[in-house]
């Protein structure tokens, strides 16, 4: 699988190895001498790619890299490599998302595995991505009203009741519904209820309290 492998280590003869092994594996790399660096030059993540991050580096360690890109909202999976055995930082790492845990030396064969499960991850996470964008534009289709049909009906309203709530005729209203799923092209009402739970629309909806 094509990618990107951004390597984070301030062991310049490091950098170079493992460049030269993911090279020839056919990915791309992108090396960084400190976690700074990379900040500075935040890896595009419109295409696979992964982080190969070691744990012990100068001014901002591993972990906390792991942290910063967290809140700066990266998705990028992070394999970290260490020289030393470290259980506690392994399982904050893993804790806070990592993907693997690597000890050095790593063979070829390991670091490579890592890397690939890492890109499939990051890959699957992408296509869930264009998704959910493509769900969001159909819903911003809508308009006021037809929003305001599409809530009541995934909250499992029928016709007749959304027409008394809203003051419109059952006729009026089907025609809303209609609209609605061509805008979010579904043939289902099943098919509607699936796209406000990954939208996260129904479970906002189910926490409201209800108003007397």
């Amino acid at each position: 699988m094509p990618g990107t492998v951004h390597v984070v280590d301030d062991d310049a003869s490091f950098r170079m190895a493992v460049e030269r092994r993911l090279k020839k594996a056919g990915y791309s790399v992108a090396t960084y001498p400190s976690a700074q660096q990379l900040l500075d030059h935040l890896p595009d993540e419109s295409q696979p790619g992964c982080i190969l991050l070691d744990v012990r580096i100068p001014d901002l360690s591993g972990p906390d890299l792991q942290d910063r890109l967290s809140k700066l909202g990266s998705t990028l999976p992070i394999v970290f490599l260490t020289g030393y055995a470290d259980v506690r930082t392994s399982v904050r790492a893993i804790k806070a998302g990592a993907e693997d845990f690597l000890t050095k030396p790593v063979s070829s064969e390991q670091l490579l595995q890592a890397i690939e499960r890492a890109m499939a991850h990051h890959e699957v996470w992408r296509e869930q991505k264009h998704k959910l964008d493509s769900l969001r534009e159909h819903l911003a289709t809508l308009t006021p009203r037809e929003r305001q049909v599409f809530d009541l009906l995934v909250q499992g309203k029928t016709n007749k009741q959304i027409g008394r709530e809203l003051g419109a005729t059952e006729r009026t209203i089907k025609a809303h519904r209609h609209q609605a799923m061509e805008k979010m092209k579904v043939q289902t009402f099943a098919e509607l209820v699936s796209i406000a739970e990954r939208l996260g629309i129904l479970g906002t909806m189910v926490d409201r309290p209800e108003s007397n």
